[in-house]
């Protein structure tokens, strides 16, 4: 299995970076154009192992300092930004992170230290595979935005509420990981973001935990 997840990974961000380096190219320039460079934001994240690695993503807001969660309606947020994190494509660059080896097309989303902490032996167990461009938690909370933007204290409820759920589905993806169900998780991505389902029928053996319905 590790052998073949990694040959997939390689093969489809490799591609994706070739096909898509035109529209990589767009959304610089509009990036740029709106708010000035850079056109992409780093920031440290928690990899395999508890190795650190610099993540990539387009630029969504101005240059500056802030909180770490980002709920709707945040005023550092570009125009451009805005339609980026709506759509997703935001995201693209981490091609790079998951066709160095940093990431994975499929695992639990990689988190900043600081929050690792808070869960540190959930994550003992998680981060033994690589974190992902996509999962089980980023389909069940691609609304995360919204309903933080509904809290008086984004980070806290992120804490308490957003993030314990993410694990608890990271946890079911890891006890069940397989090929196939890395092929059903980034074909119903798929159809999310495209807009060809707004929630897939597809299912992927784990389904979210009922304590809290929203998206990564």
């Amino acid at each position: 299995m590790p052998r073949c997840k990694r040959g997939l990974d390689i093969a489809v961000s490799g591609v994706a970076l070739l096909l898509l380096s035109p529209l990589l190219l767009m959304i610089a320039a509009a990036v740029v154009l709106e708010s000035g460079w850079p056109a992409l934001f780093s920031q440290e994240r928690v990899g395999r192992n508890f190795r650190r690695f610099t993540l990539w993503k387009f630029r969504s807001m101005y240059p500056g300092t802030g909180p770490l969660v980002t709920a709707s309606g945040d005023k550092r947020i570009t125009r451009v930004g805005r339609f980026l994190r709506r759509t997703k494509l935001d995201e693209l660059p981490q091609f790079w992170n998951v066709f160095r080896g940093d990431m994975s097309l499929v695992g639990p989303r990689p988190e900043v230290p600081r929050y690792i902490e808070f869960y540190h032996s959930r994550y003992e167990r998680l981060l033994t595979i690589r974190p992902g461009l996509t999962d089980l938690a980023t389909l069940e909370f691609r609304d995360e935005e919204t309903q933080l933007g509904g809290s008086a204290h984004p980070e806290k409820t992120y804490l308490e509420e957003v993030l314990p759920s993410k694990l608890s589905l990271s946890e079911r993806y890891l006890a069940e990981n397989s090929v196939v169900g890395d092929l059903c998780i980034l074909v119903r991505t798929f159809l999310v973001i495209t807009g060809l389902r707004r929630s897939s029928r597809l299912k992927c053996r784990a389904t979210a935990p009922s304590e809290t319905q929203s998206s990564d």
